[in-house]
């Protein structure tokens, strides 16, 4: 029997995890990227010989499908990411807080981090148990969806504990503000950090750019396996034609029996929308900015800790909501510190440059260094559409759509999980599963 031909378009974390899964059970792929780097909105970017990513990421020790690929195709996980104890840490305890969870298993792990942790009254931290323990108790669901603020106001937690974590983990996690933000989402995060095992909880910095971390060695592995990569190939067009499906390229025209729609939910709408309106209409979300502002100093300079979390205030011109020292990940990039911002599209109103020089002076006045006002060369790099904003009750596409063949993957797709890695991960492996099936079914029914 000959090998199902699959085609994937879009070579970021979603397309690479279904084109590597499925070529390992035995289809026929080929990989189409319009860009020469894959890794799509987590990917590597080359600025003056450095590189950077389009976003500092955070991944979690529950991440078990994106830790499970990375093995699939070489990689070693243990040395790519740095574990840490789940942990949310300010320059200084006065203004923050400093919380780590020591490694005991949960609850304890949590418990006795909080009961330790400095920068909160007892009134917060027995707020913060409070709301840990009834979301336990109710499996971290929610029958009914609400803002990520409703659900902080009904648990009476505490305004110095929304402002130090909660509002700072929605933000980063949802990429969205808590009073706009999806609190059942919310939650399942949660239950995966806060509420999950004590290495499940772990938070994983990338030491090894996004690119690496995973796309470039899944293109390695396919190519190995015989399977076909075009880097810097756009899909201008597919079709169904004659039973399957038939892709214009920039480089050729190819017929294939499935077709993986692996890319931005932008684009993907785009390749939909003279094949079926309702399909296009389930694409069209309101999107969210990240931007992460490099600043490049001197070898000397590092944090006391690879990342930190910042008080952020718009009103103030004070953007940054967490810093990572990027030369305690990396020694080659020994001096350089990223800064993240989340919901980034207010800040990007006054230009990159203005951005950069306020980044700076929040820096030199929370980490009590005068000479971080400073930076040798500075880079704010702005994905405009990082992610959809995910509000309360968001109807998002399932993978498999009404064309026979034709699958989404990708972050936006059905999920309890906001657009995060392992989203894409997850959604690129369930079509290949659901692929797989269809193939077995068809064969037995022959």
């Amino acid at each position: 029997m000959r090998a199902t031909t699959v085609a994937v378009i879009g070579a970021g974390w979603a397309g690479c995890a279904a084109a590597v899964e499925l070529a390992r059970t035995g289809a026929n792929v080929t990989l189409y990227e319009a860009a020469r780097i894959a890794g799509g909105r987590a990917r590597r970017i080359d600025y003056q010989g450095n590189a950077l990513d389009n976003g500092q990421h955070i991944l979690l020790g529950a991440y078990r499908d994106s830790l499970r690929m990375m093995g699939m195709v070489g990689l070693q996980p243990a040395r790519l990411l740095l574990r840490l104890p789940l942990q949310m840490r300010y320059p200084n305890s006065e203004d923050g807080m400093d919380l780590v969870a020591p490694r005991l298993p949960v609850p304890l792990h949590l418990a006795l981090g909080v009961l330790r942790a400095k920068g909160l009254s007892l009134t917060d931290k027995l707020s913060l148990a409070r709301f840990a323990s009834a979301a336990r108790w109710m499996g971290w669901q929610l029958n009914r969806d609400c803002t990520v603020s409703e659900l902080l106001e009904r648990f009476e937690q505490t305004d110095r504990l929304i402002r130090l974590m909660w509002r700072p983990l929605c933000i980063a996690a949802l990429n969205t503000p808590p009073e706009r933000a999806s609190a059942k989402v919310f939650l399942a995060v949660l239950r995966d950090s806060l509420g999950a095992s004590r290495a499940a909880s772990d938070m994983l910095l990338p030491r090894a750019d996004l690119s690496a971390l995973f796309p470039d060695a899944a293109i390695a592995w396919l190519q190995k396996q015989g399977a076909k990569v075009m880097l810097g190939n756009r899909v201008s067009e597919i079709h169904a034609d004659d039973g399957g499906w038939t892709i214009n390229s920039e480089q050729h025209t190819t017929q294939y029996q499935h077709v993986v729609i692996a890319t931005s939910a932008a684009h993907a709408r785009s390749l939909v929308l003279d094949i079926d309106d309702a399909l296009a209409d389930s694409l069209n979300f309101d999107y969210e900015a990240i931007t992460t502002c490099y600043l490049q100093y001197p070898p000397v300079v590092h944090l006391p800790t690879p990342m930190l979390a910042l008080l952020d205030d718009p009103g103030s011109q004070r953007w940054g909501q967490f810093v990572f020292d990027r030369g305690q990940l990396d020694a080659k990039q020994a001096g350089l510190l990223a800064v993240v911002i989340s919901a980034s599209g207010v800040a990007n109103e006054s230009g990159a440059q203005a951005l950069e020089e306020s980044v700076a002076q929040q820096l030199a006045h929370d980490l009590n260094m005068p000479e971080l006002a400073m930076p040798l060369w500075s880079k704010a790099i702005t994905e405009k559409r990082a992610t959809f904003a995910c509000v309360p009750d968001l109807q998002r596409p399932p993978n498999a759509t009404a064309h026979p063949g034709l699958w989404l993957a990708g972050d936006y797709t059905e999920s309890e999980y906001p657009a995060t890695i392992e989203g894409a991960v997850i959604s690129g492996l369930k079509v290949a599963a659901a692929i797989r099936a269809e193939t077995k079914a068809y064969a037995r029914a022959k």
